[in-house]
């Protein structure tokens, strides 16, 4: 069915997140754990976090992880999730609805995976382009969504844009950014109940340069 314009996103969210115990496979996303495998740990911004899985991964790694959703339903089993793996120290869980509010401070990694919502409301152009404001010098903005419609939601009006259309939508400062990556590719992941679950999504990694 398509969405509910009248509904906010926070009240869907929460409701969606309401719905079962676990949502999500609790595991990392693969493109995470490939893009940021390799660099040193240092302040991490996750947006939209969801119940947690890749804020986890990358405390456990020695990040300072600011992990941030627009649901307190996902936030409060992030957070438990978070405790039971013992990285909670290292993960500071804040609400905002990003196209309201934005976490302060600079990053050495700002990661954005999947960061839609249904209908064509949330400003994910402007949101992502606060993200690449808040990557320190140095720093990498990681970028992934969905190059299909996103199986919670199937009649969702989200606009889902190319990596080619992402990184122009960004309008970044010629000379300040190095393009690492802007792609599609397949992806294989598998819901929490073990069901395969094949799609396309697309990855844009950019590093900020130091001078």
């Amino acid at each position: 069915m398509p969405h509910d314009a009248t509904v906010p996103d926070a009240e869907f969210w929460d409701a969606r997140y309401a719905q079962s115990d676990r949502v999500w496979s609790g595991r990392p996303n693969s493109a995470l754990v490939r893009e940021a495998g390799d660099l040193a740990p240092g302040r991490a911004l996750d947006l939209g976090c969801g119940e947690g899985a890749d804020a986890i991964w990358l405390a456990g790694r020695g990040w300072e992880v600011t992990a941030v959703d627009i649901s307190a339903v996902a936030l409060g089993r992030a957070s438990a999730h978070a405790a039971a793996s013992g990285a909670a120290d290292r993960i500071n869980w804040q609400r905002h609805d990003l196209g309201r509010s934005f976490p302060a401070g600079t990053f050495a990694l700002v990661t954005a995976h999947f960061l839609h919502s249904p209908g064509a409301t949330m400003p994910r152009a402007d949101i992502l382009r606060r993200a690449a404001a808040a990557v320190a010098p140095g720093g990498v903005l990681l970028i992934v969504g969905h190059a299909g419609t996103p199986d919670w939601e199937p009649g969702s009006e989200a606009p889902l844009p190319t990596p080619e259309e992402v990184v122009a939508a960004l309008a970044l400062p010629d000379g300040e950014w190095d393009l690492l990556r802007c792609e599609e590719h397949p992806s294989f992941r598998t819901g929490h109940d073990g069901t395969p679950d094949p799609r396309t999504d697309n990855t844009v990694k950019l590093r900020r340069r130091t001078a």
